[in-house]
């Protein structure tokens, strides 16, 4: 995600990072973008810095938020390039989550992010079947949304990563790890069989991601052109 930045032409003022979780990717962004503001949003408010560390994002440019991408708590025409790395697939609707992007990025302002896609976890939805597993959204269903948001230009392409596990266990014991846990509203709320678990706990197996990039811009237009001063939105 940051190598694709060395392509793109843009002298943000203010970024925000939409889904930011501890902040790596917004320090990073800080770092290369000095003299810009960095936002960092995340949903979870245990992500964001507890006030021992507050300072130290301060001190580097980085404000932490805590917001919804589906309501973002900031102005319209508020920031220059919007970031979301690994944080969509969280997403109950992505369209919404583009239409607010839409709506808070500035005039020639870019949107880049990276998702999973339908491919995720292929091996393991197979093992355990029905909802204990997300199921994710293909990558030109991204692209039609973006679209649909108000965004131009769309660019979206993909790579898949594999990698064999020894056994389930060592998995689903990366995915704990990871905070990737199964948050599906509809997901099964029973055990499963001990002995279909101890199989499956037990046997190797392959975890596919399938990787999703994309970025799209917001359109200029005469109305954007003006300076926006307030930057936050009070949302009741």
């Amino acid at each position: 995600m940051l190598e694709r930045l060395d392509y793109i032409k843009l002298a943000p003022r203010r970024v925000l990072d939409a889904g930011s979780g501890p902040g790596r990717d917004a320090r990073a962004l800080g770092s290369r973008y000095r003299a810009a503001e960095v936002l960092a949003l995340d949903y979870a408010l245990p992500m964001l810095p507890r006030p021992g560390r507050l300072e130290r994002w301060l001190r580097r440019g980085v404000m932490p938020l805590c917001g919804d991408f589906a309501r973002l708590p900031l102005a319209s025409q508020s920031v220059e390039l919007i970031w979301s790395n690994m944080a969509l697939h969280w997403v109950n609707d992505p369209l919404a989550a583009f239409r607010e992007f839409e709506r808070v990025l500035g005039a020639e302002g870019l949107v880049m992010f990276s998702t999973l896609g339908p491919d995720t976890l292929k091996e393991l939805r197979a093992a355990l079947s029905g909802t204990r597993v997300h199921a994710f959204i293909d990558m030109h269903d991204l692209g039609d949304m973006l679209v649909a948001a108000g965004l131009t230009s769309p660019v979206m392409d993909m790579e898949l990563v594999q990698i064999d596990y020894a056994s389930g266990a060592q998995l689903l014991a990366d995915l704990r790890s990871s905070g990737q846990t199964n948050a599906r509203a509809d997901r099964a709320r029973g055990l499963r069989g001990r002995d279909d678990l101890k199989a499956l706990r037990d046997a190797p197996l392959r975890a596919s991601y399938e990787v999703v990039y994309g970025h799209a811009w917001k359109r200029a237009s005469a109305a954007s052109a003006v300076k926006t001063v307030r930057v936050f939105k009070r949302i009741p």
